[in-house]
């Protein structure tokens, strides 16, 4: 469990919750739209590792329903999702699930990295941001974004703002900017306001788009 965080349903929500809403809605007019829209509804994590970086994987230039479908035909194939049910079944079995060939690879490349001790995840929890997204993005597959989300869905690291994501891009510019396309400067421009909870900013800007949240 991440130490920022506390026991809820099954899962994980983070602690600092709560004072990172009052935060956001104290200073910026959108999220103190937002926020009340979602009463009682947080960030949540499974706590398991291998879960949320597969189902990162699985969700890589995908929409959320696709990503969604997708990841239940392959827990279903697994009889639940761990690197070794990863590894014991044929290419063609996760293929089936409708995984493309190379999110195929990757799966089986981070199911190695788990099975043989490369990744230590009991390490993460003493490291910054960035030093986990430099661990992560040298596992075949992963980059930076789906390392943020990461940091975002498991570690509950309150500060991270995933730029490569297409979600956050429309959300702001639906948000801040009446639908016009926005920069990537532009969203760190209206972030600033967000810091240090720019992952809970980032959770809500993702709610104005698909109010059923997503947990990994």
């Amino acid at each position: 469990m991440p130490p920022a965080a506390l026991p809820a349903g099954g899962g994980f929500v983070p602690a600092f919750w709560a004072t990172a809403c009052d935060h956001l809605a104290g200073r910026d007019r959108v999220m103190a739209r937002l926020i009340p829209q979602f009463p009682g509804a947080c960030l949540q994590s499974r706590g398991d590792a291998f879960t949320t970086l597969a189902r990162s994987v699985v969700g890589q230039q995908i929409s959320v329903k696709a990503a969604q479908a997708v990841w239940d035909r392959l827990e279903a194939c697994l009889g639940g999702c761990s690197a070794a049910t990863v590894l014991a079944r044929a290419p063609e079995d996760l293929r089936a699930a409708g995984l493309s060939a190379r999110k195929v690879e990757y799966l089986f490349d981070l199911a190695r990295h788990f099975d043989d001790g490369r990744i230590d995840p009991a390490a993460w929890h003493g490291m910054d941001d960035e030093a986990i997204i430099r661990d992560l993005t040298a596992i075949r597959g992963i980059g930076r974004w789906t390392a943020e989300m990461f940091l975002i869905f498991h570690l509950m690291r309150p500060d991270v703002l995933p730029l490569d994501d297409v979600g956050l891009l429309r959300g702001i510019s639906q948000c801040y900017f009446s639908g016009e396309p926005v920069s990537r400067s532009d969203a760190r421009e209206v972030a600033a306001a967000w810091a240090p909870y720019r992952s809970v900013a980032t959770w809500y800007i993702w709610r104005s788009l698909d109010p059923v949240p997503v947990a990994y």
